[in-house]
């Protein structure tokens, strides 16, 4: 049935049903990760990323198009985990601001929505590479707003972008060279049509007119799509100065609040809006301060002693919504009630975080002042884990390849850190893009330290001084992770060739920085090779993190060679306990 306009209980049924085709089928995105290592997680992070937004878009129906793409775009921005969900949050942040104010839209507003979503998706990347989700979003896009010209069929538009998403999808690997190489489509693109598939069905009976471009399942869909609800746990180091939390006399801005400005309802929409003079008043008796302003909506949580005067200074600026407001002092004396507290290394959930949880060893009413810095690491596994909070980093964010914090588990670590400055090390280069986003999204001062490796984070911090400018620390900082040499060793999930490998599912793969320069059924040679091959950079010093799967005996017959084959070699030894990768080395 022909649709000329869609408001926002439309859009929401397209988004569930696009948020349950890419859910069904985010295994099979995993399965076109390039490499055949047993982590590949485009098909998760979307689908997570995904989760989020609509999690947000089901808490704030709305029959405006306009209110129903920005709570998607929101839940989108905060739940973002690896490249393709930054990418993808950034594809529907510019969707929604083109739709800002509408109650409903047709195809000339639909396609310059994706449009606009495009061109911030592109903005958002720093080095844009084609053949990947960018590529596929902008065809559909560009081919779009050419249609849109010719119906006022919002199904028939849709069914037009759809179609040309998988043509792009398709092209990819004519535009990787490593994709033709392996001889998939890029997975990012792939999440990216089963989301407009789902789209689709959700506005037009197709009874089979997809077949010729659908990968997706054909089962009916549920009524609901499952929302994962935990986060990655985030590892406190036992207190020491700056980072200790404070007793509940200490929480000295006491109000947790979160509102929206809507200068639309108060007529003021189009007005200038001076954001950085309205951050700095409320910082003039708060703190945690975010303001996320998307068009005629400011979305604002602060930490304040006057909540009172927080609301007079936003009310000149539009009506105000959605209001909560809570009391840390009285959450925190709950949390004491009820808990006992460890001073040993520890999981503190988000909310403690935030609520400034006490921890025994810091005496009451005590207040520490801000430290000049503070360090956010990623890692996965106790061992690796362990050695950043031994080397001055002050939060371990538990992630990995297998599992990546969102935007928003960035955003709550640097708040829950008492420093004026803060590092952050990505440790993977599938999270960078996320804690880029967080840092940009938190009025703290942060700086990302590009690491995409685990040798290449514990490098940067070694190189840290606290004594320093942060300046001068974040070059220092930089260069150390540049010169590392990162290898690690895992299982190949599938047969295939790449750079002239040869590679049989079950064989131990080993990768230097980004390439496989090893296929062996041997854990011991693949190792072995791999180590040859990094040695062919200088270096003074090899560390070795042996993982959970690693066997001690073999571990001392690789050392035993390592001394043979190299015995000015400095070696050193620890335990990382990460999973799916027996060995990581680095080279320095």
């Amino acid at each position: 049935m022909s649709k000329r306009f869609i408001n926002g209980s439309d859009f929401a049924a397209m988004a569930l049903l696009g948020a349950d085709y890419l859910q069904r089928n985010a295994e099979h995105v995993n399965a076109l990760n390039v490499f055949p290592v047993p982590d590949g997680d485009t098909g998760t992070n979307m689908n997570l990323t995904m989760s989020s937004g609509v999690r947000e878009l089901r808490s704030k129906p709305s029959n405006s198009i306009g209110k129903a793409t920005e709570a998607l775009s929101k839940g989108l921005l905060m739940g973002a985990r690896g490249n393709s969900g930054v990418i993808l949050s950034q594809l529907f942040r510019g969707f929604s601001r083109s739709l800002a104010g509408l109650e409903e839209a047709g195809t000339v507003q639909l396609a310059a929505a994706l449009q606009y979503g495009v061109d911030l998706a592109y903005k958002a990347v720093v080095k844009p590479v084609e053949g990947t989700i960018l590529t596929v979003a902008k065809e559909a896009a560009k081919h779009a707003v050419q249609y849109a010209r010719r119906t006022n069929d919002v199904a028939e538009l849709m069914q037009e972008v759809h179609h040309k998403a998988y043509e792009a999808l398709q092209r990819t690997p004519d535009l990787l060279p490593v994709l033709k190489q392996v001889g998939v489509v890029d997975s990012g693109g792939q999440g990216l049509v089963f989301i407009y598939e789902g789209f689709l069905r959700s506005l037009i009976d197709v009874d089979g007119q997809l077949d010729s471009f659908s990968m997706a399942s054909e089962a009916a869909p549920p009524e609901e799509v499952a929302v994962p609800t935990t986060a990655p746990p985030v590892r406190k180091q036992e207190p020491t100065s700056a980072q200790s939390r404070l007793s509940t006399e200490a929480i000295e801005f006491l109000y947790d609040m979160e509102f929206f400005i809507n200068r639309k309802l108060s007529g003021q929409a189009g007005a200038f809006f001076d954001e950085s003079a309205y951050k700095r008043a409320l910082s003039k008796d708060g703190d945690s301060i975010l303001v996320i302003t998307e068009d005629d909506i400011i979305k604002v949580h602060v930490h304040s002693r006057k909540p009172g005067d927080v609301l007079n200074l936003s009310l000149p600026h539009g009506e105000l919504t959605d209001i909560h407001i809570l009391n840390m002092r009285e959450q925190h004396r709950d949390l004491l009630e009820h808990e006992q507290l460890d001073t040993s290394v520890a999981d503190f959930s988000a909310a403690e975080l935030l609520a400034g949880q006490a921890v025994q060893g810091v005496p009451p009413g005590q207040v520490f002042e801000k430290a000049p810095f503070g360090i956010i690491a990623v890692a996965l596994g106790e061992g690796i884990a362990d050695i950043f909070l031994e080397n001055e980093v002050d939060t371990v964010l538990s992630g990995g390849q297998t599992m990546n914090p969102s935007t928003e588990d960035f955003v709550k670590a640097i708040e829950a850190l008492s420093a004026d400055h803060i590092y952050i090390l990505p440790n993977n280069g599938n999270i960078i893009l996320a804690a880029e986003q967080a840092a940009e999204l938190s009025e703290r001062s942060v700086t990302v330290i590009p690491t995409r490796t685990i040798p290449q984070g514990l490098a940067a911090v070694l190189a840290f001084k606290e004594e320093e400018t942060a300046e001068r620390n974040s070059v220092w900082m930089k260069n150390a992770a540049e010169q590392v040499i990162s290898g690690q060793v895992t299982k190949a999930v599938r047969d295939t060739t790449i750079e002239g490998v040869d590679i049989h599912e079950g064989d131990y793969i080993g990768i230097k920085e980004k390439t496989i320069v090893v296929s062996n059924a041997s854990l011991l040679e693949a190792c072995q090779t791999l180590i040859a091959s990094m040695m062919d950079s200088s270096g003074d010093l090899l560390t070795i993190l042996s993982g959970e799967e690693a066997d001690a005996a073999e571990t001392a017959s690789l050392c035993e060679w390592v001394g043979e084959q190299y015995p000015e070699l400095e070696l050193e030894v620890q335990k990382g306990g990460q999973p799916l990768y027996p060995y990581v080395f680095a080279l320095e």
